[in-house]
C-alpha cells in the first residue's frame, strides 16, 4: 500500500468484512438510531396517555368508544375549512367570498394584469346575477369623464366634498391590528378615499396616514363617552378639531349583528386598545344593543343635529334595515322640522354578516340583504324628495366592480367595504377574526404575527385595489353609454330569477317616480 492509499483509509477509516467504511457513518448510523427509537417511545407514550383519556372520559361518545382515532375526527373538520379553498372547492361555490372574487382582489391589489381568458366560470342563470345592459353605441373614451366629487352635508359649517365613490368601511382598532389601520390610512391617502375608524375609537394609527376620516359614534361610544356611557362633548369637540376627520357616523346596527351592541373578544384587547376606548383589560369589550338616549326617529334625529352643531361637520347614521315603516315616519319627521334637520347620509348595511364576531343566528337570520335593503331605502327617500339631500352609502359585500356598479344602479352614492380591503391587506379567509390567531396578522395583536404585515408594502396594496375598482365600474359604465358611473340607473342592469331569465331591475325595483306615474294611470 503506497503512502496515498494510506492516506485514504485513514480519512475513510477501517475496513469491516473487507469493505471501507467510514467511522462517521457509523456514528451517524448510530445517532439515527438512537434517535428512532427515541421518537417511537415517545409516541407510544403520547398515544397511551391519550387513550387512557379518551377512554376514561365520558363527554364525547366518539373518543371514549374509538380512543386516540377519534380524535381525527375533529382535527380533519376543523381542517377542513382551510383545505376546502385549496383543493376542493370551485372558482365559483365558497362563501362568503369565492376563489374568483379573491383572486380578482388579489390581482387588483398587485396592480396586475385582471383580464382572464377562455370564458367565464361564472354562470349567467342564477337566480341573483346581474346583467348590465351595454349600449349600441358606447360613449368614446375622449368623451368620458372620470368620476365626480360629491357633497355631504350642504347645510353643515364644514360641508365634505369626498372624491371616491368606493371607500373603506367601519373597522375598529383593537377589532384590527395597528399595523393593518396604518396601512389603510396610508392607501386611503394614496387611492383619495375615506377611511372610516369603526366604533373603536380614533388612535394615532387611524391619523399616520393623513387620510380623510369617518369618524364612528357606536352605541358604547369609545373615545367620546363619559364613565356613565353618556355623550362626552368636550371629547366629541377634540375629535371634530382633527382637519383628517370629515365626517361622523351613529352605528345604530352593523350587519354582523343587527339589534346587539358591538363584540371584542378579551384576547384581542391590549393595554393601548383599553386605553383608546376607555375599557378594562382581561373581560370582552360588549357594546350596549343601542344608543340610550335614541329610542324613535325624534330622537334619532334630535342626537344628529346636536353632533352637527358640536362639530360642525357631516353626520349621518348606519344601519341594518328590517321594518322599513320607520324610514317613512323619519323622513315626514322631516318634512316637519325643515330639510336642514335631515341626516347628511345614510349607510344601509347588508343583514348577512361582516368581519365582526357576532352570533350565528343575528348573522345568518336578522336583517335584509343589501340586495334588497338598497333599493328599497332609496325609493323610500325618492318617494319623500330627499334623494338629493340625503347620500346613501351602500355597504355589506360588495368587493368587485359589478357589486359596486349593481350599486349605483340601485340607487347608492358611495359604496364601503371592508373585507376587500382586508384581502387587500393580506388576508386569506382564514375565518379566525373573532380570536387574535388571524395568520396574516390583520385581526391579531400577536406581535410574531404582524410581523409579516408591512404597512408600508400594503398600503400600496390597498390604493392599487380602490384605484383598479373605481376604473373597472367607470368602464362598466362607459360600457352601458353615461359618461360616469354615477348615471347608472336601474334601467341599465336586469336581474336573473328563479326562472333563470333576466328581468330589468327597474321592473324588480320600480323607483318612487316610476310608482307615482303607475298611480296617475290607476286615477
Amino acid at each position: 500500500m503506497n503512502e496515498m492509499e494510506k492516506g485514504v483509509q485513514h480519512l475513510l477509516g477501517p475496513r469491516t468484512d473487507g469493505l471501507i467504511f467510514p467511522e462517521w457513518v457509523a456514528h451517524g448510523m448510530e445517532f439515527i438510531t438512537v434517535a428512532f427509537v427515541s421518537i417511537v417511545v415517545i409516541a407510544t407514550l403520547i398515544v397511551l396517555v391519550l387513550f387512557i383519556i379518551d377512554i376514561t372520559q365520558r363527554r364525547n361518545a366518539i373518543r371514549h368508544n374509538y380512543p386516540v382515532l377519534g380524535r381525527f375526527r375533529y382535527f380533519f373538520s376543523k381542517a377542513g375549512e382551510f383545505f376546502r379553498q385549496y383543493f376542493f372547492a370551485m372558482d365559483r361555490e365558497e362563501m362568503p367570498f369565492n376563489r374568483a372574487e379573491r383572486e380578482w382582489v388579489e390581482r387588483a391589489a398587485d396592480d396586475t394584469d385582471n383580464t382572464i381568458a377562455f370564458g367565464s366560470t361564472k354562470s349567467m342563470n342564477i337566480e341573483g346575477t346581474s346583467i348590465f345592459m351595454g349600449c349600441p353605441f358606447p360613449a368614446l373614451e375622449s368623451d368620458t369623464v372620470s368620476t365626480l366629487p360629491m357633497e355631504i352635508g350642504p347645510h353643515c359649517r364644514h360641508p365634505y366634498l369626498a372624491s371616491s365613490i368606493f371607500n373603506i368601511s367601519g373597522m375598529s382598532f383593537g377589532a384590527i391590528s395597528a399595523p393593518a389601520v396604518r396601512a389603510l390610512s396610508l392607501g386611503a391617502k394614496m387611492a383619495g378615499c375615506w377611511l372610516n375608524t369603526g366604533e373603536g375609537g380614533l388612535s394615532p394609527y387611524h391619523l399616520e396616514g393623513g387620510c380623510d376620516l369617518v369618524f364612528q359614534i357606536g352605541t358604547a361610544k369609545y373615545g367620546v363617552c363619559n364613565p356613565d356611557g353618556s355623550l362626552n362633548e368636550e371629547k366629541l369637540l377634540g375629535i371634530a378639531a382633527q382637519p383628517e376627520v370629515k365626517l361622523f357616523e351613529i352605528k345604530l346596527s352593523q350587519g354582523a349583528k343587527p339589534g346587539k351592541g358591538g363584540i371584542l373578544p378579551a384576547a384581542k384587547i391590549n393595554a393601548e386598545v383599553a386605553e383608546i376606548r376607555g375599557i378594562s383589560q382581561g373581560e370582552d369589550s360588549i357594546s350596549p344593543n343601542r344608543h340610550p338616549e335614541i329610542g324613535s326617529v325624534q330622537q334619532l334625529l334630535d342626537f344628529v343635529i346636536h353632533i352637527r352643531q358640536v362639530t360642525g361637520k357631516p353626520v349621518g347614521f348606519k344601519t341594518v334595515i328590517g321594518d322599513c315603516n320607520w324610514l317613512d315616519e323619519l323622513c315626514r319627521e322631516i318634512g316637519r322640522r325643515g330639510i336642514e334637520s335631515a341626516p347628511d347620509f345614510i349607510t344601509v348595511d347588508g343583514g348577512d354578516g361582516g368581519s365582526g364576531a357576532a352570533p350565528m343566528p343575528l348573522m345568518d337570520s336578522v336583517g335584509l340583504p343589501l340586495r334588497e335593503a338598497l333599493p328599497l331605502v332609496a325609493d323610500v327617500l325618492l318617494k319623500h324628495g330627499l334623494k338629493q339631500r340625503i347620500r346613501l352609502i351602500a355597504s355589506g359585500k360588495l368587493i368587485t366592480p359589478t357589486n359596486v356598479a349593481w350599486a349605483l344602479c340601485a340607487g347608492a352614492d358611495f359604496i364601503n367595504a371592508a373585507r376587500g380591503f382586508m384581502f387587500a391587506l393580506g388576508c386569506i379567509q382564514a375565518l379566525k377574526c373573532n380570536k387574535n390567531t388571524c395568520p396574516t396578522g390583520v385581526t391579531t395583536h400577536n406581535a410574531r404575527l404582524q410581523a409579516g404585515l408591512d404597512p408600508k408594502v400594503k398600503s400600496v396594496r390597498v390604493a392599487n385595489y380602490c384605484q383598479n375598482i373605481v376604473h373597472e365600474v367607470e368602464m362598466i359604465g362607459h360600457s352601458c353609454g353615461v359618461p360616469e358611473p354615477r348615471a347608472l340607473r336601474r334601467h341599465h342592469v336586469r336581474i336573473v330569477g328563479g326562472d333563470g331569465l333576466s328581468r330589468p331591475m327597474d321592473e324588480l325595483y320600480p323607483s318612487a317616480e316610476i310608482l307615482k306615474e303607475r298611480d296617475k294611470d290607476r286615477i
